[in-house]
């Protein structure tokens, strides 16, 4: 084999990121999807502190605040690398400034957060004959560390953070196979019953006390251009669900349409139009043969 030295400019000249100023002095770093991971995890210990154990911290005020301190730092170094990756000719200082910015608004609404979890949780417990309790829905169900990442990952990308919204979206998709654009807005007593293989688009408006079932698709048609040809990104191309809705498993609903609040969806529905309040949408249950095996000869 050749000497590596003989593969590199030839590789170098594929990253268009060499050419940036302060990629050579090492200052344009992405955040760490380890650290991303790392967050999802305290951001549970933070809004259930005893359901995710509190280790040997003595009180909730303690726990809470170590949480608190721990998750605020490595929030805050994450969102400085998305800035400045962003923004290579960006100051450290500035960066971190920005970086504060964010993560005291996010600190400044944690109860807020944690009162719209608190309602995800109990619509869990109130929607599924099988949960035992509130805190069976916290420790065990999919969706509640979905939505925890979620509401959070939102209200940071609405405030236009960089990069880390995104990768906390995926950190928990790979987790619970949930697939929610930080984008998408969400009501209030949210829940998803089972949740794998649920996909919920970036533009999509869902509001209080809806259900969905696994398998739940809020996705876009074709995907709008502006004159010049480009994509237009931000404009609305995926579902609004109003409020009081269930939608059942499998059903896959595209494109800007609004499903009308008191609806029910059924399984295997494919709707690219708008719906009525107070519908009953099914689709036709497909002809079923019965007839006994063929048996092979003795």
């Amino acid at each position: 084999m050749r000497n590596p030295d003989d593969y590199l400019d030839s590789f170098l000249s594929s990253f268009s990121r060499t050419q940036r100023t302060g990629f050579t002095r090492g200052e344009t770093s992405l955040p760490k999807m380890k650290d991303i991971e790392t967050l999802e995890e305290q951001f549970m210990m933070l809004f259930f502190p005893g359901h995710q154990g509190t280790g040997s911290i003595e009180s909730l005020s303690k726990a809470v605040r170590y949480n608190l301190e721990k998750t605020a730092r490595l929030l805050s170094d994450s969102i400085r690398l998305s800035v400045r990756y962003e923004n290579p000719e960006m100051g450290e200082g500035e960066a971190a400034r920005i970086s504060d910015e964010h993560v005291e608004a996010l600190l400044d609404n944690l109860g807020a957060i944690r009162k719209m979890l608190k309602k995800d949780a109990e619509a869990g417990f109130e929607g599924d004959p099988a949960a035992r309790n509130v805190h069976e829905v916290i420790l065990c169900y999919p969706s509640m560390r979905a939505l925890t990442v979620h509401r959070v990952a939102s209200f940071m990308f609405q405030r236009g953070v960089p990069l880390v919204p995104r990768m906390m979206s995926e950190i928990i998709h790979s987790k619970t196979g949930i697939d929610i654009h930080p984008g998408a807005r969400i009501g209030e007593s949210f829940f998803i019953d089972h949740g794998t293989g649920v996909v919920i688009g970036e533009t999509t408006i869902i509001g209080d006390h809806v259900k969905l079932y696994q398998g739940v698709t809020l996705g876009a048609l074709s995907i709008p251009k502006q004159g010049c040809g480009q994509l237009l990104v931000g404009a609305k191309r995926h579902p609004t669900i109003e409020d009081n809705v269930t939608i059942y498993a499998n059903a896959t609903i595209l494109g800007d349409v609004t499903i009308g609040h008191d609806s029910t969806i059924a399984s295997n529905a494919w709707i690219k139009e708008s719906i009525p309040p107070e519908s009953l949408v099914i689709t036709q249950t497909p002809e079923i043969k019965v007839r006994p095996k063929k048996r092979l000869p003795q």
